[in-house]
């Protein structure tokens, strides 16, 4: 054992205890910390300079920045050489489900990440009606699944957004149509329960049915119904490709009229002819916010994103849901006018190699997961296009795929740009999971460290750490985290900015963040010296407990 930690253990045994002298029982006295961290660079999530500092906790709280010469803590990590900063904030993240399989949230909370944001692009938990097929939990509104997470427990803290595509679905249904003027009433009920219950947004994905059968005007009437200050559109536009320009312009008329805040999702130009409007992309939405409109973007530090195969067919032969789509795929008649419209795709892609399969539900079909369609169909001597509609046939449409569209250029200059907020797009995962996620979902933040900041140098270490942490708080609405500040929730991360690493890849993502031994929740060590300690401290943040 070092001295320093010696003298430490025996310094706070010795105060933690003490005997009374009026009376034969035994008078327990508390120490004045649950947690000292003693002797790290503090870099606070507001963009200024690090500074050497010691950070004292107790009760879930932050009750001291600088020197403490006290000894009197249950705990005291000594961060000597590591930075100290505050947890990450996820502000667009699909752990909805997963928090509740896996309340550890192992592969986010070992890369720091401390608050989750679910509800993202157009989907949430509620509000849902029980279907015959379904064997998942659904809850009726929000207030049943916040107070079903809170009762389960966390690792992390969780808040929502209301997915519009889900609210639709509800009470549209999954027909290409326009709502009835009694089914927008209904849509606008909804969403105003949700934000009531706690949510602190609306989001859309409106490449995914039923979400994409919304009109522009239908999306700034129904966020309209978001009372402010609670109004934030969060938006997977309707494209990212061939006609992402017309989709920005979109997400902010959208703004424009309902006096929403606006967050683009996962911003990006994919397919190679595309990448050039990355920049012509970032000049609209600041032309956007010198208009007045508050506007920010998300993105996860990757070249590749993931969705789902039946994304590479066209929007139309996915009208009315699943069983439909899995009609057209059936008949050979329309697939022959399916088909031009999926190379189309596959072409700007660049080929078939370009598409990874990371999921299937059959068995049969596991062999498939980390191999590209083009390595596939090579090995099995079959067409990509007609082997891609029988897989999809055959797992009723449930196939998970990553696409390599970005470019390096591109995504930098995306991460460069001041209101851009670093986040995963990602669920989490134990890596005793079989399948095979994208690998932000395991290294999304130690990534935009490691490469992007200290290798890349699109921007300084402190600005890095506010597009993760006081960023995506302040969009939410959060105000006691995100930074670090005496009576502010005890959210902290400790990394060795030298050996931080993310060690995630395409074909082996199920691996931990490398040089971030210390992630701690609302004041409780949840991953101590590199192990996830089983603890779950995390609390369900209801937007009205902390907007203001």
């Amino acid at each position: 054992m070092k001295r320093r930690t010696f003298l430490y253990t025996t310094t706070t045994g010795v105060s933690g205890l003490m005997i009374g002298c009026a009376s034969s029982n035994a008078i327990t006295v508390r120490n004045q910390f649950d947690l000292i961290i003693k002797n790290g660079v503090v870099i606070d999530g507001t963009g200024k300079a690090e500074m050497f500092a010691d950070v004292g906790i107790r009760d879930g709280m932050i009750k001291v920045i600088g020197k403490i010469e006290t000894m009197s803590a249950d705990r005291i990590i000594d961060a000597a050489g590591h930075k100290v900063v505050p947890g990450f904030v996820d502000i667009h993240t699909h752990t909805d489900s997963a928090i509740l399989r896996l309340p550890t949230a192992d592969s986010k909370l070992r890369q720091g990440v401390t608050t989750e944001v679910g509800g993202a692009d157009g989907d949430s938990r509620a509000p849902r009606k029980k279907k015959e097929d379904d064997d998942e939990q659904l809850y009726s509104d929000f207030d049943g699944f916040f107070t079903h997470l809170q009762q389960k427990g966390s690792a992390q803290n969780f808040a929502s957004m209301v997915g519009l595509g889900t609210i639709r679905e509800m009470i549209v249904g999954e027909d290409d149509r326009p709502a009835t003027p009694d089914e927008m009433e209904a849509m606008k009920r909804e969403v105003k329960k949700a934000i009531e219950q706690g949510c602190c947004g609306v989001s859309t994905g409106l490449e995914y049915t039923p979400g994409s059968f919304a009109s522009t005007e239908e999306l700034w009437e129904v966020t309209k119904a978001a009372p402010q200050p609670y109004r934030l559109y969060a938006s997977h536009m309707r494209n990212e490709d061939n006609t992402l320009l017309e989709a920005i312009d979109e997400a902010i008329r959208i703004c424009r009229h309902s006096g929403a805040r606006l967050q683009v999702s996962h911003l990006k130009a994919s397919y190679k002819v595309n990448w050039y409007k990355q920049e012509i992309a970032l000049k609209m939405l600041d032309d956007a916010i010198a208009e007045g409109i508050e506007v920010h973007a998300d993105r996860y530090p990757y070249i590749a994103y993931q969705t789902g195969l039946a994304n590479l067919f066209p929007l139309w032969s996915r009208d009315g849901g699943t069983e439909q789509f899995m009609n057209r795929l059936k008949d050979r008649t329309i697939v022959e006018k399916i088909k031009p419209d999926t190379l189309r795709k596959i072409n700007g892609l660049g080929s078939w190699d370009s598409v990874m399969i990371t999921s299937t539900k059959l068995e049969e079909h596991k062999d498939y997961i980390g191999k590209t369609i083009q390595q596939i169909t090579t090995a099995l001597t079959v067409d990509p296009f007609e082997f891609s509609v029988d897989l999809m046939i055959k797992e009723n449409g449930s196939v998970g795929m990553v696409g390599f569209g970005m470019d390096e250029a591109g995504t930098e200059m995306c991460l460069r740009w001041k209101n851009t907020i670093v986040a995963s797009d990602g669920g989490a995962y134990s890596p005793a999971s079989k399948s095979n996620p994208h690998p932000r979902t395991y290294g999304t933040f130690p990534r935009a460290i490691a490469y992007y900041q200290k290798e890349r140098n699109v921007c300084s270490l402190p600005e890095m750490i506010r597009k993760m942490t006081s960023m995506p708080a302040e969009k939410i609405g959060l105000r006691d985290r995100g930074t670090l500040e005496v009576g502010k929730a005890a959210d902290v991360v400790i990394f060795d900015y030298n050996t931080i690493k993310d060690a995630a890849t395409f074909l082996n993502p199920h691996q931990f963040t490398i040089g971030m031994p210390y992630v701690i929740v609302n004041g409780v060590l949840a991953v101590d010296a590199n192990a996830i300690t089983g603890k779950l401290p995390g609390k369900v943040l209801r937007s009205s407990q902390f907007s203001v």
